[in-house]
């Protein structure tokens, strides 16, 4: 009796050693995809272009998913929106002008005289990519899931995301002509004793 009674328990051992063992393995695995993955990122941050190139593929191919589906509105509809508040943190500085100028300490220069100051986003280029990249593949994804064709009137949601997008735009655009400044900077203007010269201060960011 004493003897089954161990057997059992060097068996139920040998079996928590093996889940311990498995378990151990697939988080060594998940994080070497994980550095993989993070290395891939970074050696892309700077072929803007090519990022780009590649985003408006994988969006041309959701576009002609929903098209020939004739379906899944509601989730293009929401990822019109989520595309139109990053690309509004993507169009604003990182402080706001109107914050800064409580403290009478202007983010940007407002004499030909003051040093000049690269414009510095809230929402960083390659975040803005990776974001809105990202939303594209979940939401094609989605489009795999009947549960989320949700039946409605698609040119009522194009009408409300044509408006939304003008009345936001504007705001915008407002904005930067109030606090004068221009959401597109190519680098740092230094002075080197016989021209001035723009050095980008860009550097890889981690999403």
């Amino acid at each position: 009796m004493n003897g089954s009674g161990g057997g059992g328990d060097g068996g139920g051992a040998g079996g928590g050693g093996d889940d311990v063992h498995t378990s151990s393995a697939l988080t060594g695995w998940t994080y070497t995809v994980s550095q993989r993955y993070q290395y891939l990122l970074d050696k892309s941050t700077p072929y803007v272009l090519h990022r780009w190139v590649g985003f408006c593929v994988i969006f041309f191919i959701y576009l002609l998913r929903v098209f020939f589906v004739q379906g899944y509105y509601v989730i293009t509809y929401g990822l019109g929106i989520y595309i139109l508040q990053l690309f509004i943190s993507f169009l604003s500085p990182q402080v706001d002008p109107e914050y800064q100028e409580l403290f009478d300490d202007p983010a940007l220069p407002t004499h030909g005289s003051e040093e000049f100051r690269p414009f510095v986003r809230r929402l960083p280029e390659f975040k803005f990519w990776y974001s809105i990249t990202k939303a594209v593949c979940i939401a094609f994804v989605l489009t795999f899931f009947s549960m989320f064709d949700v039946p409605v009137f698609w040119p009522i949601l194009l009408f409300y995301w044509i408006v939304l997008f003008v009345a936001t735009m504007r705001r915008q655009i407002m904005h930067m002509i109030k606090h004068r400044y221009v959401p597109f900077s190519f680098g740092k203007r230094r002075y080197t004793g016989r021209k001035e010269e723009v050095v980008d201060d860009s550097a890889p960011v981690r999403p």
